[in-house]
C-alpha cells in the first residue's frame, strides 16, 4: 500500500505488485509496452496515477482519454493528451484531421507532434480507455510502440466491452504478435483487501462484520466500496450494512436497465429480489415467463453485463449494488409479493436452502416459516463449515426469538469458528443464562471457557472452569459428565496444567468407553495428546495419540477436532520429513476451512508455513509466509486476540535476519495490544536491545522478562537459545548469564535445547572442552532446525580453533556454510568471524575471479533477481547483506556476463537459462 491523494483511502489497496511491474518497466529505460486490464471501477486510473507520482521529474508524461462516442473523432486520445500545450500550434492540431491528407500523412502528422514532445528524454505515455479508442488511436499507439527509446507505452482498457468490432481488439492482436507486452490484469479485492482499505478510510482496525457486508454488497469492486465509503459518516463502521446508496452511485447503476423492454424489466426485478443466486426454475415460478421466454431475457442481460451464469442453471447480478439499485426503486407490496411467491415455490418445492427459504419468509412477514428455517439452517451451515453464515441466519431467528437456546447455542458456536469472539461470548453468555437443562449450562460453559482463553481473560476463564466442575455430580452419569470432563480438561491444557489435563481426561475417556460415546472419547484424547507432546519426556506418546485420531475425527465429520490434532502436532515435530509436515499442514488447513474455523485456516496455517521454511533453513520464505498471513489478517478488528497473531513470531525472525528496525516497529505495535502474553514484550526488547548494544535498556528488560518467567511453568528452548545468544552479543556479566539460563531451561525444554545453552554458557566461562563436548553432541540432533545445527557447527569450530585444531574447525565451517545458505543476521555473521580467524573469506562476499565466465550459484541467484528488476538495497534486503555488498556483486556479474547495463541482465539470464 502506498499513500495516494485521491479517493476516501488515503491508500491504494491490493496493487503493490502490479504498480511494482509498471514502476520497474518505466525505470528500465527501454521500450516497453503494458497493457492493463480491468472492469470499470476496478482500479486502472488510480494505478496509472500512482505510477505517474513514483517517476523523476525529467520524465516526459501524456495522458490522453477516450470516451463514450470517440469511434467517430479521429485521434481523440491524443487530441486529449495534448489539449491546452502551447507547443503544439493550431496548423499542427488541424494536420490530424485535415481531410486533404491521406491517412498515412496524418498519421505522421500525430507521430511528429509525440516525437516534438518526447524527444530523447524518458516518457510515459498512456493511453486510456483503449476500448472506446478510434481507429486512428490504435493506429498511433501500434506505431508507437514500434518505436525506441526510453520508453513506457501503456493503454487501459475494459475487455469485457470489447467486441471484434473495436479497433482496439485488433490492436492487441497485432501488439502480441510483434512486441513483448506486460499485461496486468487487476482482479477485485479479496475480503482482507477490502478490511484493509475499510481500516484506512476509518484509521482504524475494520470489525468483520462491517467488511462483510461491505466485501458482499460492492463484490470487492473498489470504485464501489470509494463511492460507499466517501458518505460514511464519523462513527460506527458497521452502518456500512445498512447504509443507503449515494444517489449518483445508484443513478450510475441504474442506467444499466433504464433501456429496458417492460418484459426484461419485470423479470430482472424479480431477479433482484430473489437475492444473491437466482435459479432459473424459481426464477421462472416468481416472474410467471414461459422457459423459452426467459431463456431470451437472461441472455440478453447476460450480454449486457447485468447478470452473469454462475452456475448450472443459475445467476447472479455481476454487480451486487445493481440488484440493491434495482429493488430500491421497487414498491414496498412489490417486493412483498414476489417474496412470497417466492416462498410459496420454495415450500412447494420442498426447499433445500433454509437461508433462501428465512430470507424469502422475513420479507414475507411469515415468522413461523422464518424461524423454522433458520433453526435448521443454523445447524445444517455449521456442520458444512459454512460459521458466517450459519451467524447469520441464527441471528435472523433471535430477532424475533431471543431466548431460543437452540438459536443462540448456534449463534455462539458459528461467531466462535468465525473469529468474531465479542459476538461469540455475548450469544454465549445469553445462551448459559437461558440454559433450562444442566446440560445444557454445561455445554455453554464448554464453549465459554474457551472463549476466556481466547480473549486471554484468564482469571474468567478459571472461575468458569470452577463452575463446571460444580456442575459435574448434578449432570446425569454419562455423556453429560463425559463431556464435562473434558471440558475442564481443555482448560488445564490451555493453562499448561498438564498433570490435572490427564486425570481429567482419563476420567472422560473411562466414561466414553461406558457408555459408547466416540464423539466424546476423541474431544478427551486431544486433549491428552496435546498435553502430552508438550513434554518431551511424553511428547512420542503425545503425538501417537494426536496422530491416530486424525483419521477417525475426519471420518466422523469432526473438522474442528480434527484441525486441532494436526495443528497440535504441527508445533512439535522435530522427527517428521519436510514432505510430511507439509501434507499435514495442508490437511489442517482443508479441515479447518471445512469447520469454518478461521484462526486455524489463516493464522494458523501461515505460520504453520512460516516454521517449515524454517526447518528447510529458508528465512526469506519463513518471513514471507508470515508477511503473507499478515495481508490475510490486517486491517481486521479483533475481541480479545491479537490484532496482528503473526507479530511476535515476525518480530523473532526478523532478529534473525537483523532487521533491528523492523522490530522496533512490531514492539511498538504490540505494546498496544490488550491482553499480550506477559513476558512476549520484555523477551523481545532485550534480545533487540541486546543486538544493538543498549546495555542498560537490555538489563531493565530482562528484570522485567524474569520476573514474568517465575510466574509460568512452561519453557522453550528455543527462545532460551535465542536469548542466551542475545545475552553473549551483548557481554553480559557470566553470573548475570548464569542466572538466565537458570530461569529459561525448564522440564519442557528439550534436551538438545538444554544441551545448546549449557555448551554456549559453557563456552562463555572459557571452558572450551566441555562446551565442544556439548556442541558436538548435538550436531544432527532433529529438534533442532538447519540455522541452529549451522550456529551448533559454528560453536564447534569456535572451541576447535581455541585447542588450535584448525583442520577440524575448517571441516565444521564448511558443514556449517550449507545449514547457513538460506539465513542472515547475526547466525552468518558468527560464521564470517570463524571463517575470518581461519583465513577465509565471508560467506556473501563476491568472487574474485574477474572477466566472462560462468556465475557461482551465488551469483546467479543474484543475476536472477537483477534480472527481475530489483535494485542493489532491495537486493540487499532480499539477501541480508549490505547495499555495499550487494553492488559489488551486480559490478562483478555485469562484468562476468559481459553487458554493461543492468536491463541486458534479463536477456543473457534466460538465453542461458537460470
Amino acid at each position: 500500500m502506498r499513500p495516494s491523494r485521491g479517493g476516501a483511502s488515503p491508500v491504494m489497496i491490493g496493487r503493490d505488485r502490479e504498480l511494482r511491474r509498471l514502476v520497474q518497466l518505466a525505470a528500465s529505460r527501454e521500450p516497453a509496452v503494458a497493457v492493463v486490464a480491468g472492469e470499470p471501477g476496478i482500479g486502472k486510473t488510480r494505478l496509472v496515477q500512482e505510477l505517474l507520482d513514483t517517476l523523476p521529474e525529467e520524465t516526459v508524461v501524456l495522458v490522453g482519454h477516450a470516451e463514450p462516442g470517440s469511434l467517430s473523432r479521429p485521434y481523440e486520445v491524443l487530441l486529449d493528451a495534448i489539449d491546452g500545450r502551447p507547443e503544439v500550434g493550431d496548423e499542427r492540431l488541424a494536420g490530424l484531421s485535415d481531410p486533404a491528407r491521406s491517412p498515412v500523412e496524418r498519421l505522421h502528422a500525430g507521430l511528429a507532434i509525440v516525437a516534438d514532445l518526447v524527444g530523447d528524454a524518458p516518457a510515459v505515455l498512456i493511453f486510456e480507455d483503449l476500448h472506446w479508442a478510434d481507429s486512428e488511436s490504435a493506429a498511433l499507439f501500434e506505431r508507437i510502440a514500434d518505436q525506441r527509446g526510453p520508453r513506457l507505452l501503456i493503454g487501459t482498457y475494459r475487455p469485457d466491452e470489447v467486441t471484434r468490432r473495436h479497433p482496439v481488439a485488433g490492436l492487441l492482436g497485432r501488439l502480441e504478435r510483434r512486441h513483448a507486452v506486460a499485461h496486468v490484469r487487476l482482479d477485485r479485492l479479496t475480503p482482507a483487501q477490502t478490511a484493509a482499505m475499510l481500516a484506512a478510510a476509518t484509521g482504524a482496525p475494520a470489525p468483520l462484520r462491517a467488511v462483510t457486508a461491505l466485501h458482499h454488497r460492492t463484490g470487492g469492486n473498489p470504485f464501489f466500496l470509494e463511492e460507499l465509503l466517501r458518505d460514511l459518516p464519523q462513527g460506527d463502521p458497521e452502518t456500512l450494512a445498512d447504509q443507503p446508496l449515494p444517489w449518483s452511485l445508484a443513478e450510475l447503476l441504474r442506467r444499466q436497465v433504464d433501456d429496458l423492454d417492460p418484459i426484461t424489466h419485470r423479470i430482472v426485478e424479480a431477479a433482484a429480489v430473489l437475492g444473491h443466486r437466482v435459479p432459473f426454475d424459481l426464477l421462472a415460478a416468481v416472474s410467471g415467463a414461459g422457459e423459452d421466454e426467459l431463456i431470451q431475457v437472461l441472455r440478453d442481460l447476460v450480454t449486457r453485463g447485468v447478470l452473469v451464469e454462475s452456475g448450472d442453471d443459475e445467476f447472479l447480478f455481476r454487480h451486487a449494488l445493481v440488484r440493491e439499485a434495482i429493488t430500491d426503486q421497487m414498491l414496498g407490496r412489490q417486493r412483498r409479493r414476489l417474496h412470497e411467491a417466492a416462498l410459496d415455490a420454495l415450500l412447494a418445492g420442498g426447499a433445500s436452502d433454509p437461508a433462501m427459504v428465512a430470507h424469502h419468509a422475513r420479507a414475507a412477514g411469515r415468522y413461523d416459516d422464518m424461524l423454522a428455517a433458520a433453526r435448521r439452517g443454523t445447524a445444517l451451515y455449521l456442520s458444512i463449515g459454512s460459521a458466517y453464515q450459519a451467524l447469520q441466519l441464527a441471528e435472523m431467528g433471535l430477532d424475533e426469538a431471543p431466548d431460543d437456546t437452540t438459536l443462540l447455542a448456534g449463534a455462539a458456536r458459528a461467531a466462535w469458528l468465525a473469529g468474531l469472539l465479542a459476538d461469540a461470548l455475548k450469544y454465549g453468555t445469553r445462551w448459559h443464562d437461558a440454559a433450562a437443562s444442566t446440560t445444557d449450562r454445561a455445554e455453554s460453559l464448554y464453549l465459554l471457557v474457551r472463549l476466556a482463553w481466547e480473549s486471554r481473560e484468564f482469571a474468567r476463564m478459571t472461575e468458569l472452569t470452577h463452575e463446571i466442575e460444580a456442575l459435574i455430580e448434578e449432570l446425569p452419569r454419562g455423556g453429560a459428565q463425559a463431556r464435562a470432563m473434558t471440558a475442564i480438561a481443555q482448560s488445564t491444557m490451555l493453562r499448561d496444567e498438564f498433570e490435572a489435563t490427564l486425570d481429567w481426561t482419563d476420567r472422560a475417556v473411562a466414561l466414553a468407553d461406558e457408555f459408547d460415546l466416540p464423539d466424546v472419547r476423541l474431544a478427551a484424547l486431544v486433549e491428552k495428546g496435546s498435553a502430552l507432546a508438550e513434554r518431551p519426556q511424553t511428547a512420542a506418546e503425545g503425538r501417537a495419540i494426536l496422530a491416530g485420531l486424525v483419521d477417525e475425527a475426519e471420518k466422523r465429520g469432526d473438522w474442528v477436532l480434527a484441525a486441532r490434532a494436526l495443528n497440535n502436532l504441527l508445533q512439535e515435530e522435530p522427527e517428521d520429513s519436510p514432505e510430511v509436515l507439509a501434507e499435514r499442514l495442508e490437511r489442517m488447513r482443508v479441515d479447518a476451512e471445512r469447520a469454518g474455523f478461521e484462526s486455524l485456516a489463516v493464522a494458523a496455517y501461515f505460520q504453520g508455513r512460516a516454521r517449515l521454511a524454517m526447518r528447510a533453513g529458508d528465512l526469506r520464505a519463513a518471513i514471507d509466509a508470515l508477511e503473507d498471513g499478515r495481508e490475510q489478517d490486517r486491517g481486521y478488528l479483533r475481541h480479545g486476540r491479537w490484532a496482528d497473531p503473526h507479530a511476535v513470531f515476525l518480530a523473532g525472525l526478523s532478529l534473525e535476519a537483523g532487521d533491528l528496525d523492523k522490530v522496533e516497529q512490531l514492539v511498538a505495535d504490540l505494546e498496544a495490544v490488550p491482553n499480550l502474553p506477559a513476558q512476549s514484550i520484555p523477551g523481545l526488547v532485550f534480545h533487540l536491545a541486546a543486538r544493538r548494544g543498549q546495555a542498560a535498556r537490555a538489563d531493565a528488560a530482562l528484570d522485567a522478562y524474569l520476573a514474568e518467567m517465575a510466574k509460568q511453568d512452561w519453557r522453550s528452548g528455543s527462545t532460551a537459545h535465542d536469548l542466551v545468544s542475545a545475552a553473549l552479543a551483548l557481554g553480559l556479566p557470566p553470573a548475570r548469564l548464569s542466572e538466565l539460563a537458570e530461569a529459561l531451561l525448564g522440564e519442557t525444554v528439550w534436551d538438545a535445547f538444554r544441551t545448546l545453552v549449557d555448551a554456549q554458557v559453557a563456552e562463555a566461562y572459557g571452558r572450551h572442552a566441555p562446551a565442544l563436548e556439548g556442541y558436538l553432541s548435538i550436531i544432527d540432533a532433529p529438534v533442532l532446525w538447519p540455522a541452529i545445527q549451522g550456529t551448533v557447527r559454528v560453536g564447534a569450530a569456535r572451541c576447535l580453533l581455541a585447542a588450535d585444531r584448525r583442520e577440524e574447525a575448517a571441516a565444521q565451517v564448511a558443514a556449517a556454510e550449507p545449514l547457513l545458505a538460506g539465513w542472515g543476521g547475526w547466525r552468518v555473521a558468527q560464521l564470517d568471524q570463524v571463517r575470518a580467524q581461519l583465513g577465509l573469506a565471508p560467506v556473501d562476499a563476491p568472487d574474485a575471479v574477474t572477466g566472462p565466465g560462468a556465475l557461482t550459484p551465488r551469483e546467479r541467484e543474484v543475476a536472477v533477481l537483477i534480472s527481475e528488476g530489483l535494485t542493489n538495497a532491495e537486493l540487499a534486503r532480499r539477501l541480508y547483506i549490505s547495499p555495499k555488498t550487494a553492488a559489488v556483486h551486480v559490478s562483478n556479474i555485469l562484468r562476468k556476463l559481459g553487458v554493461s547495463s543492468r536491463t541486458d541482465v534479463a536477456s543473457v539470464i534466460t538465453a542461458r537459462g537460470r
